[in-house]
């Protein structure tokens, strides 16, 4: 079973739900007779085998409708983790006040007692998760329509008007970049392991360099194609998933993170860095900046090469607190550990791009 065919078991899908996640079915069934319009109750819970930092669960009711419950995890948890209301809150703006392509919000409930931890719930989008960017499962001649369709919500995304939309308390206007490295360079060295050269020229190096952001938006954080989910049959992404990490930031920033697929191998973050593009029938990375340029106002993008290595090591810096855990026997599986494996990689590739922009100042 090659790494895809692997993600996609690991994570796809539903099971019976974890005893440690498990809760009073009947309560969230009242709760949600009284909160959520046209629930009739009779309510069947699976959990979702995804949704690995926020528990996530599938309902189904006696008329058929199914929905997505979304909750906090229960035990001591830091202040800031598993903002479920954040993701409400964004979802339910977006789905209001935009274009983008979200689920329907239904409800937040903030009272722990009706399942131990709050939770909201949404509508379940049918359609397709796709893990591998190669897209073997997809005409040749079809590809590309997939990545024009993410190129599309991330510029509908980046379009949107916060201020209209609610979302002007969602975050921090400026210096979202800066802030950013500040956070995942402490992060880094609370978790490090072994020393690697690059890291810490990467934590001197792009504070100092940091471009001027000419806007704010609402960003998604984590925009790849795994966390959407496309239409059944046709290239069209009908919902995004995973907002936990969604705030007021950078587009330019977030683009980007998406576009590192195009730098990246397989081995190294699900990219296709290497791949012949060309006998896939998939785009090039500069043909998919300007369609994303077009679409958003924009004659080209200044510092790419910054905004590709800050991407690159902030998730080897993610993946390195993935390494503390194991370290420190809380995160012991073999994925976890595969992952660490990827940090020292992942810092190279974020220096080379580095280099590049001095190369070129």
């Amino acid at each position: 079973m090659n790494e895809m065919s692997e993600m996609s078991e690991l994570f796809s899908g539903t099971k019976e739900v974890d005893e440690r996640f498990s809760f009073d079915e009947g309560a969230l069934e009242a709760y949600m007779r009284e909160n959520v319009e046209g629930f009739k109750g009779d309510l069947q819970v699976r959990q979702f085998k995804g949704g690995q930092s926020n528990p996530t669960y599938a309902l189904r009711s006696s008329t058929g409708k199914e929905y997505v419950l979304r909750r906090k995890p229960p035990g001591k948890l830091l202040p800031s983790a598993h903002a479920v209301d954040r993701e409400y809150k964004v979802l339910t703006a977006l789905g209001n006040h935009s274009d983008v392509p979200v689920a329907k919000t239904w409800c937040l409930c903030e009272d722990e007692s009706v399942i131990g931890t709050i939770f909201y719930v949404m509508d379940l989008v049918d359609g397709r998760v796709i893990w591998d960017q190669t897209l073997p499962d997809i005409e040749k001649s079809e590809r590309h329509k997939y990545f024009d369709a993410m190129n599309d919500v991330v510029a509908r995304l980046h379009n949107v008007d916060y201020q209209a939309a609610g979302l002007e308390d969602f975050g921090k206007p400026g210096n979202y970049v800066l802030r950013q490295v500040s956070r995942w360079s402490k992060q880094y060295k609370l978790s490090e392991t072994d020393k690697i050269e690059e890291m810490d020229r990467l934590m001197e190096w792009l504070p100092e360099n940091v471009p001027d952001a000419n806007s704010t938006t609402v960003i998604h954080g984590d925009y790849r194609m795994d966390n959407m989910i496309f239409h059944p049959t046709k290239p069209e992404v009908v919902a995004v998933l995973d907002w936990e990490l969604s705030t007021l930031g950078d587009p330019l920033a977030d683009f980007a993170y998406h576009v590192m697929s195009w730098r990246l191998p397989n081995s190294l973050f699900r990219g296709i860095g290497g791949e012949d593009l060309d006998a896939l029938g998939i785009q090039h990375e500069d043909e998919y900046v300007q369609a994303y340029c077009k679409r958003t106002g924009r004659d080209g993008i200044e510092n790419w090469d910054y905004y590709l290595a800050y991407n690159m090591f902030r998730i080897a810096a993610i993946l390195q607190g993935i390494a503390g855990r194991v370290r420190d026997g809380t995160a012991a599986s073999e994925h976890a550990k595969g992952q660490v494996d990827r940090i020292r990689p992942l810092a190279q590739y974020a220096w080379a791009q580095a280099e590049k922009v001095m190369k070129a100042g």
